[in-house]
Formats: structure tokens, sequence, C-alpha cells
């Protein structure tokens, strides 16, 4: 049985008739899985995980069978081979591991509530029925569904129900899909619909703890982004409704259920009278990257998970594409600019890191697959790359192409390259598998060698790094039209370096529009010339600029007491990706200050000069007039003003929560998050911590709940940490769901640090319990490595995780993790004194 990896091999289904029982009560599922299909071998293997199994019949006899717990399967002695129809009846629990079928639990006016949900992705369908849970076993389903129902409660599904019988919710049959697509959930449910232009009704749904005004807004863009991927696809949507659900208890972001996503309730309900813009682009990308996936990923589907980034990086970059066309006023692909783009140059760059595809047959291993900042960020910005060489004629030709010839089925990512290759008449294939099957990314030199200018490419570490001569296929995109498209060698030579300068009559400049995947080192002579002219630069070139300056003093090519002098020239712009850039270099250097020393009195007199000016134009309110870029460059002022301990922005916060301290929901929702901090701060007291921590708890508001978790854990009181530790396993409080967020919040805590490192050593086997097995547990352990910067933490994170290295699923995590803490120890162990005297003179 080890050898087997595929069931499908063995058991080919064509069609399930599910039957499933789930009692709240006595939290038990039964049921009865009756598949339709191919036998190709005896025995034959359908996947089970923790379920007790009663009787198999094959054609109607009962046929001998086993359970493997380890494999997750049941062994099957089919008579014969060929069409077979298998019935399971089988027992499960219904479990509150976020896994499978399992509720969600909230309050509305007092009373303890419900909503059951599913999460089938990975590999958790098997725990709610018997199936071929691999994604290339696509069949069709016909769901029935009873529970222990109460009157007013409602229950969706995939595809429209078509009656309910003696208590059996009864739904059409399903087209050609995967089994962890199908989603199902019931409970007292409000909702609100609306229809496409091409007639699909769409709803958003949630429990009623929420004011039905939170629905609107989900509810307008979801419509939207139908009609947009409709039209940019030339693909209708195949199913009759797309419902959107919020549920009370989930572990991803959103999951990507055909006709029935779910989503967490920060990422799908907001107000609309008081919400934050960014708040705003993230849920609207959340959705349109989940409205994404129902063609790519759930019309066609990635054959095995090792094309798991054909799925997500897609939907990653198609999130942008959507909402730039329908909110074009956001400018919403500087989001990906501050965001996807940092995350994934700076995890590409720790050797050891995962390619964008990853072979993969352990599903422990599958789950590790979910490296954002690799299958999401890099793979989006790969996609970008694609997408800025071919343009979007070829490109949408070529996805209307590969929709046809894959629809209802499976694909590869040759495919995709392949569909569109074929209509952008290039060669895309060779191109994008230097980036897909490689980990890492080039740095590419520019230099004036001998008069001439000249490029080289290699592979760019941050941190130790094994050099194994990799070369890519690099979209240079340069403002200089003599230089070649694509650099497919290790040098090139581009000419008379006076010449080109002269006829171009700008600075040299590489990867304009910081669409393509690598950095740019510029030799003095170039990045002079840049730095002289920079205010004829564009706002995302400067903020490129910024970002290889952050990244080259993390990789040691530079140091950051080189780069403190740079920042103030760059203080005053009032674009807010330059300003990201700027802070988060600025942020950076806190690792080099220890806290509560004069080091770090001089780094805040340094924020103070940075932010100064910005903060004198920007004040705390919003104001008549305001740009996009104002709206979102006011909060990273105001958090750079009050580390700078700027004592009008402290009096001005405090001023803000004192009128509004019976109703502190009411904040500006852009500027909440850095009153209630500054007020736990700067004037705490026990009285304020625990009616912060109150109002989290009766809260329903998804963005006011987060901005009092980040409050609440800057406490500096050692009482209130201990307190706040304490609640970290009581889910009336902190929802497993929200627990990495706290925790992370007392563990960059200075004051919390050491508290939060004692409780993931004394508690993980109850962490690995409660949350083990989620695609998100390992980024426990990143987070935590995130955190540390001296030798004596690096010593005990190696104590305590390398014991766990050999864990499916954690392996790369760990020694990633560990090289990410040694490389940052040292940095900071050379670079201290010479950083913290730039830093001085600056001020």
């Amino acid at each position: 049985m080890a050898t087997i990896t595929r069931f499908l091999e063995t058991f080919e289904p064509s069609h399930y008739d599910v039957y499933i029982d789930i009692n709240r009560g006595n939290k038990e599922i039964n049921g009865k899985s009756t598949i339709t299909g191919v036998a190709h071998t005896k025995p034959v293997y359908i996947h089970q995980k923790n379920m007790e199994i009663s009787a198999v019949t094959a054609n109607d006899q009962d046929v001998p069978f086993s359970v493997d717990n380890k494999t997750e399967s049941i062994k099957i002695e089919v008579p014969e081979m060929g069409e077979t129809t298998l019935a399971i009846t089988y027992k499960a629990p219904l479990t509150d591991s976020m896994m499978g079928i399992y509720p969600s639990y909230y309050e509305v006016n007092g009373e303890q509530k419900q909503l059951v949900g599913t999460q089938f992705e990975t590999t958790f369908a098997r725990q709610a029925f018997p199936c071929v849970d691999e994604p290339a076993a696509k069949a069709k389903f016909d769901l029935a569904i009873k529970f222990d129902e109460k009157p007013g409660e409602t229950i969706l599904a995939n595809m429209p129900e078509k009656e309910e019988k003696d208590g059996v919710h009864y739904f059409d049959t399903t087209v050609r899909m995967s089994t962890y697509l199908i989603a199902f959930a019931f409970g007292d449910l409000q909702g609100k619909k609306t229809k496409t232009k091409s007639g699909v009704e769409v709803g958003v749904f949630s429990t009623k703890a929420h004011d039905p005004k939170e629905l609107d807004f989900a509810l307008d863009i979801a419509k939207r982004s139908i009609e947009f991927y409709e039209d940019f696809y030339q693909t209708p949507y195949p199913l009759p409704h797309s419902w959107q659900l919020a549920l009370p208890d989930f572990s991803a972001g959103a999951m990507e259920n055909w006709g029935l996503v779910t989503y967490r309730e920060a990422y799908l309900l907001l107000d609309p009278d008081n919400t934050a813009l960014d708040t705003k682009q993230l849920v609207a990308t959340v959705i349109s990257h989940e409205l994404a996936h129902q063609w790519f990923g759930d019309l066609v589907t990635m054959n095995w998970w090792d094309d798991l980034w054909l799925n997500e990086s897609f939907a990653n970059m198609m999130e942008y594409v959507a909402i730039d066309a329908i909110e074009p006023d956001w400018n919403v692909w500087e989001l990906f600019q501050t965001t996807d783009v940092p995350a994934a140059l700076q995890r590409d760059a720790t050797d050891g890191v995962q390619s964008v595809h990853v072979n993969v047959e352990n599903p422990a291993e599958i789950d590790a697959l979910f490296d954002s900042a690799i299958v999401y960020a890099k793979g989006a910005r790969m996609l970008v790359m694609m997408r800025a060489l071919v343009g979007d004629d070829a490109l949408r030709k070529g996805l209307k192409n590969y929709f046809a010839a894959h629809k209802y089925n499976n694909a590869k990512g040759a495919d995709l390259w392949n569909a569109v290759g074929d209509a952008a008449g290039m060669d895309v294939a060779s191109i994008m598998n230097t980036w897909l099957e490689q980990p890492g990314y080039p740095v590419v030199t520019a230099s004036v060698v001998d008069g001439k200018l000249t490029l080289s490419q290699q592979q760019f570490f941050i941190g130790e790094g094994k050099d194994v001569d990799r070369q890519w296929k690099i979209p240079l995109n340069s403002n200089y039209d003599s230089v070649p498209k694509i650099m497919s060698d290790k040098t090139i030579e581009l000419g008379d370096y006076d010449k080109l300068r002269s006829d171009n009559g700008q600075p040299f400049r590489l990867n304009v529009g910081n669409n393509s995947h690598f950095v740019v080192k510029y030799d003095q002579t170039l990045l002079d010339d840049i730095l002289k002219n920079i205010d004829t630069v564009d706002s995302i070139s400067q903020m490129g600029i910024l970002q290889d300056f952050r990244l080259f003093s993390e990789a040691r090519q530079v140091s950051y007491a080189d780069v403190v002098p740079l920042l103030q020239g760059f203080a005053d712009n009032q674009s807010t990706v330059v300003n990201s850039a700027l802070y988060r270099i600025a942020y950076n250097l806190r690792k080099f200050a220890t806290p509560n020393t004069d080091e770090e009195k001089a780094l805040k007199s340094f924020y103070g000069k940075l932010s100064a000016d910005q903060y004198q134009r920007l004040g705390w309110l919003a104001k008549d007039g305001d740009s996009i870029d104002d709206q979102l460059t006011r909060p990273t002022i105001l958090n750079a003003a009050l580390y700078s301990e700027n004592s009008g922005a402290i009096a001005t916060a405090h001023k803000l929560f004192d009128e509004n301290k019976n109703n502190l929901v009411a904040l500006p929702a852009d500027i909440r998050i850095f009153v209630l901090r500054n007020e736990i701060k700067n004037y705490g007291s026990e009285e304020l911590f625990n009616k912060l921590l109150d109002e989290y708890v009766q809260s329903t508001d998804p963005s006011f709940k987060s901005d009092l978790s980040v409050a609440i854990t800057s406490t500096k009181d050692s009482r209130m940490i201990a307190k706040l530790i304490e609640k970290f396993e009581d889910s009336a409080t902190i929802k497993p769901q929200d627990l990495r967020a706290w925790y992370r919040g007392v563990l960059d805590n200075s004051a919390g640090e050491q508290a939060a490192w004692d409780w993931i050593r004394n508690d993980w086997q109850w962490l690995e319990d409660t949350v083990g097995g989620d695609m998100e547990f390992a980024t426990f352990i990143t987070v935590t490595a995130a955190a540390f910067r001296t030798p004596e933490r690096l010593q005990e994170f190696k104590d305590f995780f390398e014991p766990k290295i050999n864990t499916p699923g954690l392996t790369r995590e760990i020694t990633m993790d560990i090289s990410i803490i040694e490389t940052r120890v040292s940095l900071i162990e050379d670079e201290k004194a010479e950083v913290n005297a730039a830093v001085k003179k600056a001020t």
C-alpha cells in the first residue's frame, strides 16, 4: 500500500450520490457515499480519514474491505474490474478542526449559536465522505444533506436546492468537478442577492450577528468581478449562482469552492460608512481572487498539487487586473507593489526556498506548498511579467483557448504556456520555465566597463547561498530602446555608454515598472546619474530604487549605514509606494537599536525628522481634496510620528480617544488602530486593558477587532501580558483562527517577547492539536523567526525546532528560518555600531 500514491489509478469516479446526516448536538456525521466509476485494478482504494466504515458494497453485493488510517484509505476487494458502483456506509466525528465539515461559533444577543460549514482543500473532503480525494479525480455530485434543523435556518451548497423531503435537502447535480471544491453550509443566515448582466445570481451571506449593510460592498464587488471575468476570459460563468459566505471560524483567508465561496468574516464583510480604503482594497482583491478561481482552478484544475501555482499565482494576478478595471481610481497595482512584491523578493532570496513548481506526494507536505510569498506573490509576479511581455490581447486569446480545451478537466503548467504562447506567437514556455522550475531570482549588475555599458546576471542571496550557476531569461524592461527585451546570456554588452546616454537623454534604468522578478545593482556612475535626476523618475521606479537598496543592505552588498543618509531625500515624496518603501527601510533599522537605549532614542529622533513635514501636511483627519495617495500614506506617517514620540501626535491621539471613548468603533477607521495603540502605550491602565479586551470579545466588526488586537498586544504591563497569554487558549476570547495575529503582536512587543516565546515552547503540543494539519500551521514558526535577532534567541530557536525538523510539512520552514535568523544576527553584530552612528548623525 505504501507504494500507491494516486488512488485514481485504481478507481476512476464519474458520479457520486452523497448522503450526509449531521448532528450538531452529539457532534456526529452519518452518511453513505455511492460512487459510480471504473475499477482499473483489483483491489481499489478510496480515501477516508477518521471514519468508521460499517458496510461496503460493489454493484449491490457486500464485498470485503479494510481501513488503513495511516494511508487514509479503504481497500476494497471488488469482484471484477470495469464499470462499478461502490456504496460505502460510514460514521465520522464533527470536529472543531476547521477542516472537513465543522461548526463555527458565534453569539447573537447573548445566545450562543453554530454555523456549520466546510473546508475541503487540500485533502479534507475525505473527512466528510469517502471519495477519491485527488484534484484529477473529477466527477459529478448529487448532494443530499440532513441536519438537526431549527426553524428559519438556511442551507447553501455549490448548486441550487431542488427539493426538501423528509428533512433531507437535495441539490442539483454539479458539473464535473474536483472533491476539494465541494461545499455546503447551514445555519441561521441572512443574505442579499443580485444578478449579473448575463443572469448569474450573486449572493452574499453571513450570520445575523452582523448589520445587513455590511454585506453591500461585497455584493457589489462580486457582481462586477464576475461580469469583468466573463468578458476578460471570453468564457461564461459556468454555474447558475455564485454565493459568498462569511464563516465565523475559518483557518484560511478564503476558499474558492465552486459556486459557494467561503471567507473569513474580515475578508468579506465591512462597514460601508467607516472602513479604511486599504481595507476596502484588501476585501475587494480577496473577493476578486476567489472569483478568478471559478474559471482558473475550478473550471480548469491543476492535475496534481505540484501545479498549485497554476491556481493561486494566476488568481493572485487576476485579482489586481479585475479590481484595477472596476475601480480604476484606486491604483490597486500599487498595492501589489507594496505587499506582494516585497514579500516575494525577501522570501525568494533565501537559499533553500521552494520553487514555484514543486514535486510533492505526502499529504502533510501538500499543505506546506501554500507558501504565500512564493506560490501566490512570486507566482503572480511571474505572470505579471508574462502579461507585460505578450500583452492583453494575446493573453485573453490564449486564455479563451485554454478554457475551451480543458474545461471541466485538468491541466498542467505547460498547457497554459502553450496556449498563451500560440496566441502571442512566442515561445513563452522556454522563458517562463526558467522562473517556474528554479528557486530564487537574479541580480542584474549594470556597469560601465571600459566605456561600454555591460549587464551580467547572477543569483541573488540574502545570507549564505550556494551558487549553482542558475540562469534566467529576464525581461529587462529598460528605458533604453537598444536594450534587448530578453536577457538570456550571463553577460551582455550594450555599446558605448556616453553615446547611449546622450541619445536617450535620461539616466539608464532597468525593470521600469518593477514588473520583472529581479533586482538591479547599478555601478556608482549609473547610480549617481539616477539619484541626481531622481525628481524626473516616476514613483514606481523611485520605489524600486529604495526596494533594491533594502535588499542589497540585507544581503550585505551595501551597508545600511550608507543607505541612511539617502532616506531624507525621499521623505517629502507624496506617493504611497515611495513612502511604503522608505519606511520599510526605516523599520529594518529598528533591529540595530536595542530597546530602551540611547541608540533607540536616536532612531526615534530620525523617524521624527523623516516624518515631520508629512505629519504637518496630512494631520490626523481626512481633508477635502485628499488624494488616494494621501489616504493611503497618512497611516504610514502617523505610525512613524508616534514611534518618534512626537508630542503633538501623542496628544492629538489621546484627545481623539477621549472624544470617542464611549463609542470607539466610530473612530475613523484609517486612524483608529493608532489612536487605540497610543492610548494603551502612553495612557494605559488595567481598566483600559480590560475595557478593550471586553470590546474585542463583544464586537462583530472584523476591522475593529483587528485594531483592538494590535492595540492590546502593545501593552508594556507585564501583568496584562500574562493575562493575554492565558487567553491564547481560551477560544471564547481568541478564536484559533486569530491566534497567530495575537501571538505575533505579543512576540513583537519587547515587553512581551519572552512570555510569548515561553508560551509557544511550553504549549506546542496544544497548538499542534488545535491547528496542526492546517495550511497555516507552519507560519507560527515563520512569525517566531521574524522576531528574533540575538545569538541567544537563535540558539533557543534551534534547540526547540531542530528536533522537529523531520516533521512532514515543517522541514523546509524550520531549515529556512534558522538560516534567516543566522543571517540577521550576523548582520546586526557586524553593522550595529556603524548603522547607529549613521542614524545619530542623520538626526
